[in-house]
This record gives C-alpha cells, sequence and structure tokens, in this order.
C-alpha cells in the first residue's frame, strides 16, 4: 500500500519524562515525588515496564523522574535528581537481572538488547538489591524503596537462584526495600501511591508485599524459608501454595516465616478490563529512547518493539519453565480492535515507519479475545490446568474468531504494508479450534509470516513433554500438515523453525537421540537451534531442577546439572547429518 503524505513526530527531551536535573528545571520542578530506576535505558515505549508505570503515575498528576543504568561505583547518577518527595521505585529492567547477564550455562553475555550501544556493561548482577543498596548510600533515611518488575515479581517468596545454587530468601530482605509490587500491579501502584501520599496505612492494599514483625494468621501459612532449607519437599508445598494464589478472584493472602520476620503477600490486586487497558495504551509515549541515552548508542530492542502492537496481557499455557503466568496473570485481558486499529494508525506520524508492523501479539499471540468463561467468574482452577500435555480442558473454548477479524483490519489500515505475528503461537490452540482454527493459520501463512514460523514444540518425547508441561508430539504433526498444505496451496515456499530445550529435568542424553531421530524422520528437518534449559525462578521447571523430584508425584527425576553434558545434550540435536543437507531447517 501505498505510503500516506504525513507530518512527522520530531521529539525532544521535554517529550519524555526527566532524567537530569537540567530537564526538571525546564519542567519548573524543584523535586520529583517519585524517582524510577532501572536495569534499562530509559527507553519511552509501551513494551518497558518502567516506562509504562512513569507515565501512568504522570496520568495521575505526579512529578516522576527516570533514572536507567546508574552508574553503581558512584553518586554521579543516583544523585543527579535529587531525592523524590514520595518513594523510589526500583526495578531490575525488562529482564531479571541474572537471566540477561548469563547464559544457561552461565556464561557472561557480552550484549544487551537494552543498553545503548549493545553492550553489557552497565546492568550489574542481582540489580534490585545494587540498586537499593546504592540508593542507601547516598541516602540516609530515605522515603520508601519500592520494588517492581519482573525481578521483583518471581522472587518474592523463598526461591531457587539457579546461579548462586541455592535457595534466597525472599527479595524483600536480601534487597532491604520496604515494599513490593508483584505481577502486573496497575491498580496496586495508583493505590499505594495514593496511600504515601495521604500518609495511610498500605498494608491492606492488593497485590503488595512488605516484611512484617508479626504473623497474619488469617493467610495461608507457608513453610520457613529455614524449613525449605532443611527439607525439599517442603519447597514443593511453598511453591505449590504460591502457585495456586495468583489469581485476583480466589487467590488468598500468603505468610511465610523468614528468620524472626515474616514475608506478607497480599492477595492479586484486580486486572484492568479493556476501558483500562485502553487508556494505558492512550499514554503519551514516544517509543523512542530518550535521548540522554541516545548519544551512547542505539537500543536494539527498538528495532522490533518501536512498531509492535501489545493486544492483551496474561496466558494461560502454563508451560512449566515459563514464569509469564505468574507475573502477567493466567487471565487474558485484552484491548478493543478500535483501540489497537487506532495505535497502528499512529505509527504513520514517525518519520522512521515503513509500513511494517514488527509483531501484533502478547504472551501468546492467538489467546487474544477469548478465555475460559468459567475463570472469568470463579477464578483459575488449583487441580486442572486449562491446557496440559495433550489435554485441553472441555470448558476452555478456544475460538480465532475474534483474532482473525482484528487482523483483516489491521491489514486495512492506511500505510501498513505488512503487519508480522512474531509473538508466540500454540499450535495446539489452532488444531483444538474446530471452527476457525484452519482459517487462523491460513491468514498467517497468506499475511502475517516472512518465508518461516516459529513453533515451540520444546521436545517430542512424552515423559519430557509432560514435565515441560507441553502438548504431545502427534499435535505438533497434525499441524504441520496443516501448514504445509496451507503454504502449497498458497504456493508459498514457507517453512517451520522449532525452538527446542536440551536438558529440561527429566531429560536424558537418549530422549535427545529421540528428537533427533524425529525431527529428522518425521518433520524433515534439521535443527539448526537449541536452547540449553534456565532454571527460572517462579516456575516448576526450576522446582524441578532443584528438588530433583516431579511437583505431582514427589517421585525422583534425572536432572542433568554437569554443564558440559548439558551442552552434549543440545548438540546432539543441532548437529549436522551429512543426509539432512537438503532439509528445510
Amino acid at each position: 500500500m501505498k505510503q500516506p503524505s504525513r507530518d512527522t513526530i520530531t521529539f525532544t527531551e521535554k517529550d519524555f519524562l526527566p532524567t537530569t536535573r537540567a530537564e526538571m528545571d525546564v519542567f519548573g520542578w524543584d523535586q520529583c515525588d517519585i524517582i524510577l530506576v532501572s536495569g534499562d535505558a530509559y527507553i519511552d515505549s509501551p513494551f518497558i515496564g518502567v516506562a509504562m508505570v512513569g507515565r501512568m503515575l504522570e496520568r495521575m498528576g505526579y512529578r516522576v523522574g527516570m533514572i536507567g543504568q546508574p552508574d553503581i561505583k558512584s553518586d554521579i547518577d543516583i544523585k543527579r535528581l535529587g531525592e523524590p518527595r514520595l518513594y523510589w521505585g526500583v526495578s531490575g529492567g525488562s529482564v531479571d537481572s541474572m537471566v540477561s547477564n548469563y547464559t544457561a550455562t552461565k556464561k557472561f553475555r557480552n550484549s544487551d538488547d537494552y543498553t545503548p550501544g549493545g553492550k553489557n556493561d552497565k546492568r550489574p548482577d542481582r540489580a534490585l538489591s545494587v540498586y537499593c543498596n546504592l540508593i542507601r548510600r547516598y541516602f540516609k533515611d530515605t522515603v520508601p524503596l519500592v520494588l517492581g518488575g519482573i525481578e521483583a515479581s518471581l522472587r518474592r517468596v523463598s526461591h531457587y537462584d539457579y546461579w548462586a545454587n541455592k535457595m534466597k530468601k525472599p527479595i524483600l530482605f536480601d534487597s532491604k526495600a520496604d515494599i513490593l509490587i508483584y505481577g502486573m500491579g496497575e491498580i496496586a501502584l495508583e493505590q499505594l501511591t495514593h496511600a504515601l501520599e495521604n500518609g495511610d496505612d498500605y498494608r491492606d492494599i492488593r497485590g503488595v508485599s512488605y516484611i512484617s514483625k508479626e504473623p497474619n494468621h488469617e493467610y495461608i501459612q507457608l513453610p520457613s524459608h529455614q524449613d525449605c532449607l532443611d527439607d525439599k519437599e517442603k519447597y514443593i508445598d511453598l511453591f505449590d501454595d504460591f502457585y495456586d494464589n495468583n489469581d485476583p478472584i480466589n487467590a488468598k493472602g500468603l505468610c511465610q516465616p523468614v528468620d524472626t520476620r515474616f514475608l506478607i503477600q497480599n492477595p492479586p490486586c484486580d486486572y484492568l478490563d479493556e476501558k483500562e487497558m485502553d487508556a494505558n495504551s492512550n499514554l503519551p509515549f514516544t517509543r523512542e529512547l530518550h535521548p540522554y541515552y541516545a548519544k551512547m548508542g542505539k537500543v536494539k530492542c527498538l528495532e522490533t518493539i518501536k512498531f509492535s502492537i501489545m493486544t492483551h496481557h496474561g496466558c494461560w499455557g502454563e508451560c512449566n519453565f515459563c514464569a509469564i503466568g505468574v507475573h502477567q496473570g493466567r487471565t487474558i485481558r485484552t484491548r478493543t480492535e478500535c483501540n489497537i486499529l487506532e495505535e497502528a494508525k499512529e505509527f504513520n506520524k514517525y518519520k522512521d515507519y515503513k509500513g511494517i508492523i514488527s509483531d501484533v501479539g502478547g504472551p501468546t499471540a492467538n489467546m487474544y479475545g477469548y478465555d475460559c468463561s468459567k475463570k472469568l467468574k470463579k477464578g483459575t482452577c488449583d487441580d486442572i490446568r486449562c491446557v496440559d500435555a495433550d489435554r485441553l480442558c472441555k470448558v476452555m473454548h478456544v475460538d480465532h474468531g475474534r483474532n482473525i477479524n482484528l487482523l483483516r483490519k489491521v491489514r486495512e489500515v492506511e500505510g501498513v504494508r505488512k503487519a508480522f505475528v512474531a509473538s508466540g503461537v500454540r499450535y495446539d490452540l489452532i488444531t483444538a479450534d474446530k471452527k476457525h482454527g484452519y482459517s487462523y493459520l491460513k491468514e498467517m501463512v497468506e499475511h502475517h509470516i516472512s518465508g518461516q514460523m516459529k513453533v515451540a514444540p520444546e521436545h517430542t518425547q512424552q515423559h519430557v513433554l509432560e514435565l515441560m508441561g507441553k502438548p504431545g508430539k502427534e499435535t505438533l504433526v497434525d499441524f504441520k500438515k496443516m501448514y504445509d498444505k496451507l503454504n502449497k496451496e498458497a504456493g508459498k515456499p514457507q517453512f517451520l523453525t522449532y525452538y527446542l530445550i536440551a536438558a529440561h529435568p527429566g531429560c536424558e542424553e537418549k530422549d535427545m537421540h529421540e528428537l533427533k531421530r524425529f525431527t529428522t524422520d518425521e518433520l524433515k528437518m534439521n535443527p539448526e537451534q537449541a536452547q540449553v534449559f534456565t532454571p527460572t525462578p517462579s516456575t516448576y521447571s526450576a522446582v524441578m531442577y532443584y528438588t530433583e523430584l516431579d511437583p505431582k508425584t514427589r517421585k525422583k527425576i534425572f536432572v542433568e546439572k554437569d554443564t558440559k553434558r548439558k551442552e552434549k545434550q543440545k548438540q546432539i540435536v543441532v548437529k549436522k547429518d551429512s543426509f539432512s543437507s537438503g532439509f528445510s531447517s
């Protein structure tokens, strides 16, 4: 489609939240109400959690300052905006700092997509604790330190830390912060800020955690931190209660003894409705790197997120190695089609927009627009999953109809030449949707992928898939047949690429050999990529890795912990066979 004529936007520092004292002076501020500190450079995008928090607080009428990636060896950055009036908001960034800094085999990553210039030299290990210590070093008896973001959310109770290879205390204890907002926490943020403004007690606000000298006897009593150190099955007990109490409708509060004090986790705050989701998407993001940081170099993440559209939050897929369900929740919250289309139109105002939308999706792209009616009324079930290995709950009626209509309308927006769906797609949901699944995949094949479609079977051996919480290989075979048929009909030489995981708990070398055989014989391809499993905090797979037990049965399972043998598992599946040179990959 021909690009429309348009007036382009040129942003200056005043279009961003201030990150220097000079910018505060331009705004006429003598002090910030809140200062947000992050492990990322200041990227003003709806895809960056701390930027969303800043814009939400700005809408509420507060003066918000931003400090991205402060120098931890001096006061030059942490003191440049002075001290806030209400509180410090501290985030490790868009990715847990240890996941960001290290590979699954604990090698340091040289690059960072959220750092100007791309060199990984600005984000400290265990960023939350480091930043809190930095603040307290230079601001004695300061206002409260409030933790937020994924690093805080995933470490809010006792948890196994893969990089230290030990059980660590809840992050509030190690960081010495005062309050933690967990999950997406939009409503908790607003209520906590008003409480601190008015001097009110914040300890009853849903969606927050804090440390108490006294237990809360009305809450679920978790095993103590010491219990988890002494008995690995106690840690499974703790995690079961932690995992099952993440839904705003039916969750209870949690109380965990840690030494002589108690971690108190209030029940989750409510989710946003469509109107509130739309309102947050309408906040005045520049979608640019702040000029203060831009002079240091480009950030790679903007290549993909600048002209991408987040259609919804949440995922009910419950892969055991994934933390999205714990952080974002297992209920889908969508934006309206009208709001999404308006965002697509807004892209035309940017001079570097070429009509290409990098992604129209969410944590799982094809969960947009539907969810379990029972869950929406009563909350998530704690005895059955929406989707498990080879089983989709009969109450969950998968329906891609609304998603199909959305994609068609996005393609019709003036200026859109191509709108990709780059987010993850659950192929088992496509095969399960007998009404619209085929039509959805047809839309994808004809309009929303380019050359290849990425899917994530992760493995093919049934006992490993069950521990992963992934569907069986038969579903993958059925999907591939459908995909190949549609591409043949469309006359497009497009193929599938597969995300595969090596060394997940339960996986032995013989299982990787079987995976290799299946990809060669059944999928007719030679995998070029596989990743070694990373035990991310607040996932059942990390619990398995630490305890070497199946959390459901409490029976012993094999867990590969030797780094060289982990790499060997990976090499088994990615090693090229001489007879497979003609296969697609």
